[in-house]
């Protein structure tokens, strides 16, 4: 069924004020949580919430801007990594920098760069896109990942042990274990990159990736360029990525190869495309989600969680490829169409 101009308008208002409201309502009811759970479920979720911004960067690259990127973890991981480093002082002639801020600063920095060399790669000559751009990611994210194995400096297989958790002082200082703190940090976090994603797609620039994603050609004839767009919308996915995994690295105390190799990315797919890749909000809830399913499900049924995860995102894409939460912020009318 074909829909007129302004029933799309009318269901595109729609869904952008559903996004919201379910981005609200999430965000209170996470900002409540506290006076619930314990402290060690805190710990756990603020994990979690590293894992919900990797999935909102992937569903901007990839459900906006329609750019495959199946080494997404790659930025996840080199964010891990660089705060890893500095925290733990090995940095090369400035061991006596220990700073989290510092290490934020590096994981940006190195990640923004390569991830711009590979968009000048990617889109200025070889102009790739679809499946092919999609399997270059993945080549990338096992190249870096065997880099980050053999190379002693990161601590080759098993990677860098005892990265203090986060410390706020300008260069180092007391760490801070102190659950409901930390909880709250990556809150703020996680629903800071998310406004800020949400914001953007709503932007004129926003705009211009939709018709980027949609019609390229056209796009191009219209005297937008292209290429330098889908490097910004990259670049932008994966310093987001970074953030995340910077963050992460304070809660899990290791850095080490899984981190920034396709595993990761395999998983982020799977958070994305069950929330729902056209939405960030969709998409982080669909990490936190399936997170919480694997945790039931391997107390539930042992060994077999696997199967019965692989199982039920296998009927998710099937009836709703839009996801569980974005079929809802899509509505029944996008429901018809399909």
């Amino acid at each position: 069924m074909k829909l007129s101009t302004s029933a799309k308008l009318r269901q595109a208002t729609l869904a952008r004020d559903r996004e919201l409201s379910l981005g609200l309502v999430a965000t209170a009811v996470l900002a409540l949580l506290p006076a619930l759970a314990p402290d060690w479920q805190l710990s756990e979720l603020a994990r979690y919430f590293s894992y919900m911004m990797l999935a909102a960067s992937l569903a901007w690259v990839w459900g906006h801007c329609g750019l495959l990127c199946l080494g997404q973890a790659v930025f996840f991981g080199i964010g891990a990594y660089a705060m890893s480093v500095v925290s733990l002082a090995k940095l090369p002639m400035l061991p006596q920098l220990q700073s989290m801020w510092l290490g934020l600063l590096l994981a940006v920095a190195l990640t923004g760069a390569f991830a711009w060399f590979l968009g000048l790669l990617f889109f200025s000559s070889a102009r790739l896109g679809g499946a092919f751009f999609g399997i270059v990611t993945l080549a990338v994210a096992f190249i870096v990942e065997r880099l980050a194995i053999n190379w002693s400096f990161l601590g080759g297989l098993n990677g860098l042990m005892g990265v203090p958790a986060m410390r706020f002082g300008l260069n180092g200082g007391e760490e801070q274990f102190d659950g409901v703190i930390v909880y709250y940090v990556a809150l703020l976090l996680t629903v800071a990159l998310i406004g800020l994603l949400l914001r953007i797609t709503r932007s004129e620039w926003g705009r211009v990736m939709t018709a980027v994603r949609n019609q390229p050609l056209r796009a191009e004839a219209l005297g937008i360029d292209v290429a330098r767009e889908k490097n910004r919308a990259f670049v932008l996915g994966a310093v987001i990525a970074s953030v995340a995994g910077a963050f992460f690295v304070t809660q899990f105390n290791f850095a080490s190869p899984p981190l920034i190799g396709f595993a990761l990315s395999a998983e982020a797919l799977i958070w994305v495309a069950v929330g729902g890749r056209t939405s960030v909000v969709a998409a982080a809830l669909g990490a936190l989600l399936v997170r919480l399913l694997e945790g039931w499900l391997t107390d539930q049924l042992g060994d077999y969680w696997l199967l019965a995860l692989g199982s039920l995102f296998v009927v998710v894409v099937v009836a709703l490829p839009r996801g569980v939460l974005g079929q809802w912020i899509a509505g029944r009318t996008a429901l018809r169409q399909e």
